[in-house]
């Protein structure tokens, strides 16, 4: 393949999936541009808006002529996507997706399509809204942002480095790791918070004076709480299928809240302002670095 592509599949046509889209046909990457789903209203103003060329409801018929396949549907239907690659894909083609957990998509390659392994590169954009849909998509959603990749060892190098590049072309950093250490990286950063959020939230909804207190809540808590707003299904199937990383993390982090919960009760300062600076200091060195040009 050269460096640009003929004709991109989308599978999945939301934010993830439509703003690689708009980004490569911003850069001029892409000649056509295929999107698949099950969404016909989603679809239809996905070509609307230019996301798209056109669109099918079949995978197999996206595919089918494509130079590359971005999969970008949830967890859960990741290994039905590969079934219809797998007789679909043309020879030179290439795939790579954007799930959140590498494993069990790998996995799922693995049980469905083995031949494509040498062509599938897992990769994972780190970016997000907690809107959802093609009309929250943006060319610009990857600009500066970080994208893993995940390589196999069936990988051919220069599939690889397509991939690559297509992502550079987006303005991504990329960066390569272990499936396996992606998603233990992936279920502290962004697996966890997310728990946070939805569990915080529906603790509190569940509370008898419910809606006062979201009545009086804070910025904090909005600004905390916003990501609880994000896709219910994306985020259940990201639980099942890093849930060999996400549970031990989940129950350290609830030793953690006993123990403060203990400190708070037994009103010990001394150990409540070693926590809180500890953190504090955390957090600044995290905000520096991010700053850092």
């Amino acid at each position: 393949m050269s460096a640009r592509l003929g004709r991109l599949a989308v599978i999945g046509v939301g934010l993830i999936g439509g703003s690689l889209a708009r980004a490569l046909r911003a850069t001029g990457w892409v000649d056509e541009i295929i999107g698949c789903g099950r969404g016909r209203a989603n679809l239809e103003q996905a070509v609307e808006l230019g996301v798209i060329d056109r669109y099918t409801h079949d995978i197999a018929e996206a595919a089918c002529t494509a130079d590359l396949v971005f999969l970008a549907v949830p967890l859960g239907a990741m290994r039905a996507a590969f079934e219809a690659l797998n007789e679909a894909l043309p020879a030179a083609a290439l795939i790579t997706d954007g799930g959140s957990a590498k494993g069990s998509v790998v996995a799922d390659c693995r049980a469905a399509a083995p031949g494509l392994l040498d062509r599938f590169v897992p990769g994972h954009p780190i970016a997000g809204k907690e809107r959802n849909g093609v009309g929250a998509s943006s060319a610009g959603l990857y600009e500066g942002r970080r994208v893993i990749l995940t390589p196999l060892a069936e990988n051919d190098p220069n599939a690889v480095e397509q991939v690559r590049s297509m992502w550079q072309s987006c303005g991504a950093s990329v960066t390569e790791m272990s499936v396996e250490h992606h998603d233990e990286v992936l279920a502290a950063t962004s697996h966890l918070p997310h728990m946070l959020a939805f569990g915080l939230v529906d603790t509190l909804a569940r509370m008898k004076e419910n809606d006062e207190i979201f009545l009086y809540a804070a910025g904090g808590f909005r600004d905390f709480t916003r990501i609880a707003s994000s896709n219910p299904v994306m985020w259940r199937d990201i639980c099942l299928a890093n849930r060999d990383a996400l549970s031990p993390m989940l129950a350290a982090f609830a030793e953690e809240m006993n123990a403060l919960a203990h400190s708070i009760g037994e009103a010990d300062g001394v150990e409540l302002l070693a926590i809180f600076e500890r953190a504090k200091a955390a957090r600044d060195r995290y905000v520096e670095g991010l700053n850092r040009p």
